[in-house]
């Protein structure tokens, strides 16, 4: 192995937390190099094609950045965005991910993933970018979460998408301005009016 190779990777791998065989491709590094370090001890082998330096500072939101990695489209939604922006007491073993309606379903088992098909103006609308352990992990803003929430009651309950609109609320992580924009986006406004009026 080239040192200059396996210095190469590391120094990659402490720059964006997670690396992937592609990343190495981008920079002409043939992608068995990271096999060759996993051997050595020089990274940890963590998901799917997904490796990072045993010395990396883990967060809380570690699985996030992992998912990421694993599906670059995707979008954290629902129970994993409300952990995110501490909306929920809720702790979910697998990471929701939103991908289009025609995406190929991703492969990877780890981090476990919960894929939930979105489309339209549903998938695209209320996204920011947050960097976790140096990866860009995209995930839907408070609001648009809690109308998620709402959206999919039937699939996580309706408890707790009440907790997450009155935590949201509480908390000031939104306005009730984006709350009726992605309401009615998403075509819950007539689902949550009396649950948003109810809390005024």
């Amino acid at each position: 192995m080239s040192p200059s190779y396996g210095e190469r990777v590391l120094e990659l791998a402490k720059q964006a937390g997670v690396v992937r065989p592609r990343d190495l491709r981008a920079e002409g590094i043939p992608p068995e190099i990271l096999s060759r370090l996993r051997a050595r001890g020089l990274l940890l082998g963590v998901g799917r094609g997904l490796y990072m330096r045993p010395d990396a500072e883990l967060t809380e939101s570690h699985s996030l950045a992992e998912a990421a990695k694993a599906v670059p489209q995707g979008v954290v939604c629902l129970l994993s965005a409300l952990r995110f922006h501490d909306l929920t007491t809720q702790a979910p073993f697998e990471v929701w991910l939103a991908i289009g309606e025609k995406a190929r379903r991703p492969r990877t088992v780890q981090p476990p993933l919960r894929i939930m098909r979105f489309s339209g103006p549903a998938l695209r609308e209320g996204i920011n970018t947050y960097s976790i352990e140096g990866v860009p992990v995209r995930v839907y803003n408070p609001a648009k979460t809690v109308v998620d929430c709402f959206r999919y009651r039937n699939k996580i309950g309706v408890d707790v998408a009440l907790e997450a609109l009155r935590d949201c609320r509480l908390q000031h992580k939104c306005s009730e301005g984006e709350l009726w924009h992605y309401a009615q986006l998403c075509r819950m406004q007539n689902v949550m009016r009396p649950y948003l009026e109810a809390t005024l």
